[in-house]
């Protein structure tokens, strides 16, 4: 596969995510190869790509989940740790393709639980629960509370999560994900299931966490969503960045075109090679520190 066909857009600020010729094999069988991806801040970019493309290991390489095969990730310059819970602190959010929420937690709560990695009270202040520890408390609910104001939740923060309409649980996973104060979010495929009206407000949602400062990376299946947008946009095919730039020549490209119409193109894997990646990837499954309970970890 060729990848020589990048469009140079100039960075709008400094250098937020590096992502340096990241490959991530199982066992035999690479499910990415290569992969090379800078966000800047004060930028919105997108990665699309055909089901089995290796959009979502990648994003799990990029956050700590997957430990990659080769290549590093750097976050404003420093490689990142290999454990989820240390790239949440280092300054990394993300959002998941299935919602992941505290069914059973109030709305505010939910957010709260992603307030942990910003939090300095220890074990035996919360034992004790001294001046310090309802002093970090009141910051970490009026923090919340303004989040889900921002997320236009506010009205509901003592509704269950579980009650929520699907949208709304949709906004409410990015709320807790800002909670962290992350530098860059990572949204995978934030309109999923959504309906048109739906979509619009996650669009007006994402741009106005991006004049908050906030660097955005999201995968998405929805084109007329991803290339009104984002700023720039990297197109994964079996595992490797086929094409990146901006909207026209991400369109224009005749590659991108065929990948998603199904058609071959000059040394594009078949289709059995296509199952097995996709059958590794799933024999891979969830981390342990994956596991439901430990989303803000990432």
């Amino acid at each position: 596969m060729t990848t020589d066909t990048t469009t140079t857009v100039a960075p709008t600020g400094e250098t937020v995510l590096d992502a340096r010729g990241v490959t991530m094999r199982f066992g035999g069988l690479t499910a990415v190869r290569d992969v090379n991806l800078t966000v800047n801040s004060g930028e919105i970019v997108g990665l699309i790509g055909p089901n089995g493309a290796g959009k979502t290991t990648f994003f799990n390489c990029l956050t700590g989940l997957y430990i990659p095969t080769e290549g590093e990730v750097r976050y404003k310059g420093n490689v990142l740790p290999p454990k989820s819970f240390k790239v949440t602190a280092a300054g990394i959010a993300r959002t998941f393709q299935n919602i992941r929420l505290f069914a059973n937690m109030t709305v505010l709560e939910n957010v709260l639980v992603g307030r942990h990695t910003r939090t300095k009270e220890g074990f035996w202040s919360a034992v004790l629960r001294g001046p310090g520890f309802h002093k970090a408390e009141a910051t970490s609910r009026e923090r919340a509370m303004e989040l889900l104001e921002f997320v236009g939740l506010e009205k509901k923060a003592e509704h269950l999560a579980r009650n929520l309409p699907y949208g709304e649980q949709r906004k409410l996973e990015i709320a807790r994900a800002l909670a962290s104060e992350p530098g860059l979010l990572l949204l995978d495929e934030p309109t999923a299931g959504m309906n048109p009206q739906e979509t619009r407000a996650t669009e007006e949602l994402v741009f106005a966490i991006r004049d908050k400062g906030i660097a955005v990376l999201v995968i998405e299946h929805d084109m007329r969503f991803i290339f009104n947008l984002c700023d720039r946009v990297a197109v994964l095919v079996q595992g490797e960045k086929l094409v990146e730039g901006d909207s026209a020549t991400v369109q224009g490209d005749e590659r991108v075109v065929a990948a998603y119409l199904g058609e071959p193109f000059e040394n594009a894997p078949g289709d059995e090679e296509v199952a097995e990646v996709e059958a590794a990837e799933a024999q891979a499954g969830t981390p342990t520190d994956a596991a439901p309970g430990k989303e803000n970890d990432r």
